[in-house]
């Protein structure tokens, strides 16, 4: 695992790993490093019993604002077509990163969400905001497609078509309160709260049973190419299987037993 100074690490006795984005003079934007990082930090997760839950958030006044203009964006002027194809793989491959890990991700937005920032919260399995969160798909303004790092894939999924294409299309950044109404925003609390509402909702997720929750997470990636048939027998199979276990077999008999 990679450990870097912009992303911080914290693993906590609930089972809670806190993953913090380091670099608050610039709104914790991206450099290669980091999205290594970022990468390589959720695929080890994977395999850390002890981990059952991941908080992503920012240091400072900013979630993450996307890849560095002088790091990143200067380099890309001056890179071959095969090392753009490498380093947008590489963005992409941060959110399988995510959406991969069997464990449940709480993102705790608390300042600005924007461009790979902004894909990178949308990624996360829940989102949690404070009235200062911004959130901005602003790869057009740079000339590019919105469809970036999966985001035309998840955020239909998330807000709907039609949100999603004007989010993506015009690039706008919106405020906390209209990324609630679009559906974006998972719960909406004081700022001063963030970060102890987003943890207790991450240490919840991880007293609940691992495994189950492993399997929604599949299920939801698996079912979006499913037909409704196809999707009913998945989950049949899904859920025999998990009635084998010990986990359920314990609540059972409480449940029996009450």
């Amino acid at each position: 695992m990679i450990e870097a100074d912009e992303l911080l690490i914290a693993r906590g006795a609930d089972g809670v790993a806190t993953l913090t984005f380091n670099r608050p003079a610039t709104l914790n934007a991206l450099t290669f490093t980091g999205y290594r990082a970022l990468r390589d930090t959720l695929r080890a997760l994977a395999h850390e019993r002890d981990v059952r839950a991941v908080v992503l958030a920012g240091a400072g006044a900013g979630f993450c604002s996307g890849g560095d203009r002088r790091e990143i964006v200067a380099a890309l002027l001056d890179m071959t077509p095969d090392e753009l194809l490498a380093f947008t793989r590489l963005t992409g491959d941060a959110v399988l990163a995510m959406r991969e890990l069997d464990k449940p991700v709480v993102a705790a937005v608390g300042g600005a969400a924007v461009g790979a920032g902004a894909v990178l919260a949308l990624a996360a399995d829940l989102r949690v905001c404070s009235e200062r969160a911004r959130f901005g798909f602003v790869f057009s303004r740079l000339g590019l497609s919105g469809a970036d790092m999966g985001a035309a894939w998840l955020l239909p999924r998330v807000v709907g078509l039609a949100r999603a294409s004007e989010l993506l299309l015009l690039g706008d950044v919106v405020d906390a309160a209209t990324a609630e109404r679009f559906g974006l925003v998972s719960a909406l609390v004081p700022h001063d709260a963030l970060a102890a509402r987003a943890h207790a909702l991450a240490a919840r997720l991880a007293a609940g049973p691992a495994e189950a929750h492993a399997v929604t997470k599949r299920m939801l990636e698996r079912e979006a190419h499913l037909d409704l048939r196809a999707a009913i027998e998945a989950e049949a199979q899904a859920q025999a299987a998990l009635m084998q276990g010990e986990a359920f077999r314990a609540a059972a008999r409480k449940w029996r037993d009450a």
